[in-house]
């Protein structure tokens, strides 16, 4: 059975400063090795992902059609 590809969406927050980007994958572990690729070794460890502005501990159960943020840590001051 061919697999199906879900198209989704990420969006790099606050100081990642990447555009969004829109890919296809077809599988969680396919769209981990995208955000590895697309994000800066220093924030890997530190970011929070939200799936439809639902933070999350995991990509398992992403969908066709899901926004997926990634939010670095916030400074105050």
């Amino acid at each position: 059975m061919e697999r199906v590809k879900l198209k989704v969406l990420i969006k790099f927050l606050g100081p990642i400063s990447r555009d969004d980007l829109e890919v296809e994958v077809n599988s969680s572990d396919e769209l981990k090795e995208i955000i590895k690729q697309n994000v800066d070794s220093e924030w890997l460890e530190k970011i929070a992902v939200a799936v439809n502005d639902e933070i999350v501990s995991s990509l398992d159960n992403i969908k066709n059609g899901d926004v997926i943020s990634l939010l670095p840590p916030v400074c105050g001051g």
